[in-house]
């Protein structure tokens, strides 16, 4: 049994650890801002006492706990989909079924029978799938059933799979209607919308900018017209049919613009955030006409029409669009924003209308509905309260008296499906159902929403800005003095705590999952021990496209959260702007609080290296350097998309690619440290420990490692030492099983400032991460995550031990499993841990399967041109990162024998051709 602990003293232990101490027409109408005094007045005090040491996976009194900072406890009840992530869903004609499209999880559509309420059918790829089809790659929205209910059209990937719908509910008979790609630009679609008549299907095409008008018998494309980019809803009033588009209008000569997926984009020249969002309007009636175009909010989705208004959730703007379809006419924005500390990130993302007059608005990233009184569209909404949901809300729609919320992470990645352990791909989601409470009722709901959110007053108490304050590590009041000036924030890939961690016996670790103990990190294990062993902390990300999003942007936004079911359009948004929150990024809110920043690595796009140049090349110039203080040989040129990243960026400091070693990258690094010294606020990423390159996983994590410890050996001996802190954070957790919850991570706080030799069990994310870089260094939080997010005051002492790090050799050879050695030399390692390294040599009967991986391997993406995170399917990577370090003779946990690739459990989650 795993006992919940206090940070505590701590005495020995196999890591050695030490402990010292455990208006015009248009009304803005505000949501509410005042109405409701959730907590007390006074200070927010820095402290963590909000989740305690509460863990992920428990249910407390504020409910079940999850991995973004929040709690759920939703109204109504509850139908947790063990099939992954629901991107969209449907109610049938007749209100009897449910279609939801899911992805993450193996299936591509799940049918739920409303009356039984449970899952009636899946359909996918999945060798589990109650009906099987080729792909399970879906669209942002949709599926969409014809007027009569007899059939079900899924967009996905260049087209629709159109089902028969049985007198039961079921579907069957999948056939695909193809949309043509444009040159590079594949028919990645939106809604679908049919006619009254079911002839016709109006489709979004969000890839081409464009929709199309398809015979619903034959396929065949009957008409096009061209709308803004990224079209998403479709919502037909009369004979016009109106279209969101999420990237707003065409750009013009002369504007600010950046790529979304081979269209510029207008955006804001700091925050590379887009800066328009429209609906087009189609008239049916006159086909050969031109769309026309209404101007809304930011990132416009979802549309729901009724009763002569249009409203459109535009979820980077936070509000809602009131258009008067007979005039055509926005005459009311209606604000989403129900905390009044923050202005951003509650991301609007679905909406309908009661027969009551009740509007109902569901907030993605607040968990929560939020529930106005309507009237018709000229009269301002009153504003009544919030509703709690599970994990992301993204559909809303009613059914009778029933309310029915489709929420895209359900319960978190809680599925039971390793009994060994949780992994971040064991995704859920949830259908919720409810009747609407009387608005008194709403208005206790509200304060629970608020409680499971964090949402306190005055969380961002501000410095009076009158001097006589004296410093500490995390000051309480944002922009009053701390005695750290230099912070480092530095990203590494994919791994979860037990895997890096679960060997040391004073953290709550299970050693049965630890893939890259000390034999592997004797560095990070060395840094636990002087610094602390922080074993409650939890990165919020699935994979790497949402990890780099939180810790850059403390939040994955809704058009990520999206467009995972597809993730053709983008997945890494460093070179997306529909990826790009209003607000900007850490780097953009330092230097707006005057901070100065330098960026290796992190959030960069291209990467440009020697003709030719090998790992190994790389691997003897890094010797080479790191023995004579002689400059590189082979000189790289890293570059960000994003122009207020790339002015800041080290650009010889190599980009992603796995065929360069990171104590490469730690040799660049330094030279610049040393010519340049620190910025502010300094951001890296160090990406090796992804494992895929050219050697055994264990050498790419003990480079990984190698290279952390001198970096932090480099700043401890440096006259910076005495006013700076260093953040490590996973990415993600995805690589790998963890006992307690697939995102718990190795995070690592060092610093002399830093708590010393202590386990610390309070829950930490990396979203409190960011806030407390924020409070360190004075920046104004971004969004409503980060400004809820409790600092890790915890963390720190008020008196500093300057004691320097002194790196550890790497006990792990940094050429094992090289085919080919380096012309400088192997690497060996001292004597002593020769016994510890993982073989190399496959047994004889092991052969054929591991000669099954190798092939498996070289398809994949891990180096080269082409080199990309994440590339791999992850059931599959884990599993060969497994057998590779346990030298082919240790199944995977959980599991009985040594599979080959096609015999992995979970190979469709997700295809390897969407899961860049």
């Amino acid at each position: 049994m795993h006992v919940r602990r206090q940070r505590r003293r701590v005495t020995g232990g196999p890591s050695g650890l030490l402990g010292v101490r455990a208006s015009r027409r248009t009304r803005i109408i505000a949501a509410g801002a005042a109405t409701l005094a959730i907590a007390g007045g006074g200070i927010a005090q820095a402290s963590t006492d909000f989740f305690g040491t509460d863990q992920v996976g428990q249910t407390t009194d504020k409910g079940l706990v999850v991995s973004s900072d929040q709690y759920l406890n939703p109204i109504g009840s509850r139908l947790v989909i063990n099939n992954g992530k629901i991107m969209s869903s449907s109610v049938s004609p007749d209100g009897t079924h449910l279609a939801a499209s899911v992805t993450d999880g193996g299936m591509a559509l799940a049918i739920v029978d409303l009356k039984d309420y449970k899952v009636q059918q899946l359909v996918g790829n999945n060798a589990k799938a109650d009906l099987r089809i080729s792909g399970n790659d879906v669209g942002q929205e949709g599926p969409t059933y014809s007027p009569d209910g007899k059939q079900l059209w899924l967009g996905q990937i260049n087209g629709y799979r159109r089902f028969t719908v049985n007198a039961d509910g079921s579907l069957a008979d999948p056939t695909f209607v193809s949309i043509p790609a444009d040159g590079p630009k594949r028919a990645l679609v939106g809604e679908a919308a049919f006619s009254a008549d079911g002839k016709t299907v109006y489709s979004a095409v969000n890839g081409q900018n464009r929709v199309v008008a398809i015979d619903a018998a034959s396929g065949t494309i009957q008409h096009s017209w061209a709308v803004g980019i990224a079209p998403r809803d479709l919502a037909m009033v009369g004979n016009k049919l109106y279209v969101s588009n999420e990237g707003g209008r065409p750009a013009e000569a002369g504007e600010t613009t950046l790529n979304s997926y081979n269209t510029q984009v207008p955006t804001d020249p700091k925050t590379a955030a887009t800066t328009t969002g429209t609906v087009s309007v189609i008239d049916l009636a006159n086909p050969a006409a031109d769309a026309t175009s209404i101007d809304v909010g930011l990132h416009p989705t979802a549309l729901y029409a009724k009763n002569g208004a249009l409203f459109v959730t535009n979820t980077n703007s936070d509000t809602v669009s009131v258009i008067d379809t007979s005039s055509g006419k926005v005459v009311q924005t209606i604000a989403t924003q129900p905390w009044p500390e923050a202005k951003v990130g509650y991301e609007p993302d679905a909406v309908t209308l009661t027969d009551d007059g009740h509007l109902l608005v569901t907030l993605g990233r607040a968990n929560a509905v939020a529930v106005y009184r309507y009237t018709k569209p000229l009269e301002p909404v009153s504003y009544v309260g919030l509703l709690p949901t599970d994990y992301f809300p993204s559909e809303i729609t009613t059914a009778g008296d029933d309310v029915l919320v489709s929420n895209t992470r359900g319960i978190d990645a809680r599925r039971p499906n390793n009994p060994a352990g949780h992994a971040t791909h064991d995704t859920t989601s949830s259908l919720q159902r409810f009747t609407l409470p009387n608005d008194n009722a709403i208005h206790g709901y509200t304060a629970k929403v608020f409680k499971q959110n964090g949402w306190i007053a005055n969380s961002l108490a501000l410095s009076a800005g009158k001097g006589g304050v004296a410093p500490v590590p995390v000051p309480v009041r944002l922009g009053d003095p701390s005695t750290i000036k230099h912070v480092f924030l530095i990203v590494k890939e994919n791994h979860s705590y037990d895997q890096f961690f679960g060997d040391i016996s004073q953290g709550n670790g299970d050693s049965s999952l630890t893939q890259y103990g000390e034999n592997v990190t004797p560095n990070q294990h060395a840094l636990a021990k002087q610094f602390g062993l922080y074993d409650n902390a939890y990165d919020v990300a699935t994979n790497s496209a949402e990890g780099h999003n939180w810790i850059m942007q403390a939040d994955n936004p809704e058009y990520s959260e999206s467009s995972a079911g597809e993730y053709q359009r983008s997945y890494t948004t460093s070179d997306d702007a529909l990826g790009h929150q209003r607000t900007g990024f850490l780097w953009t809110a330092a230097q707006a609080a005057g901070k100065t920043v330098r960026d290796f690595n992190e959030f960069q796009q291209y990467l440009t290296k020697p003709a030719g140049s090998t790992w190994q090349d790389f691997y003897c110039d890094a010797r080479n350097m790191e023995k004579t203080g002689q400059d590189t040989t082979l000189p790289t040129y890293s570059s960000a998309a994003i122009p207020s990243l790339n002015d800041v960026t080290a650009h010889d400091f190599p980009g992603w690619d796995l065929s360069i070693p990171d104590i490469y990258r730690y040799e660049m690094w330094k030279k610049d440290f040393q010519k340049n010294g620190p910025a502010e606020l300094n951001i890296m990423a160090l990406i090796n420990d992804h494992t895929g390159g050219p050697l055994n996983p264990a050498a790419q994590v003990a480079d990984n490692d190698l290279a952390l410890g001198r970096i932090v050996d480099t700043i401890s001996h440096s006259k910076y030492w005495k006013d700076t802190a260093i953040f490590v954070v996973e990415d993600d957790t995805q690589d790998g099983l963890d006992h307690i919850d697939g995102h718990r991570a190795p995070v690592q706080v060092i610093s002399p400032w830093a708590q010393h030799g202590t386990v610390d069990n309070h829950y930490y994310t990396q979203i409190t991460m960011i806030r407390t870089i924020e409070q360190i260094l004075g920046i104004h939080p971004m969004n409503q995550k980060d400004s809820a997010a409790t600092p890790m005051a915890s963390a720190f002492n008020d008196k500093p031990d300057n004691t320097p790090f002194n790196t550890v050799p790497n006990h792990t050879s940094l050429t094992l499993g090289l085919k080919t050695p380096p012309s400088c030399g192997e690497d060996v390692v001292a004597s002593q841990y020769a016994k510890s390294q993982p073989s190399t040599t496959v047994p004889a009967g092991k052969k054929d399967v591991a000669s099954k991986w190798a092939t498996w391997k070289a398809k994949q993406h891990f180096t080269g041109t082409l080199a990309k995170a994440d590339s791999a399917n992850p059931e599959q990577m884990n599993h060969f990162t497994w057998y590779q370090t346990h030298g082919w003779i240790k199944p995977y946990p959980g599991e009985t024998k040594i599979y080959a690739p096609d015999q992995v459990p979970g190979a469709y989650i997700p295809p390897t051709d969407t899961d860049n």
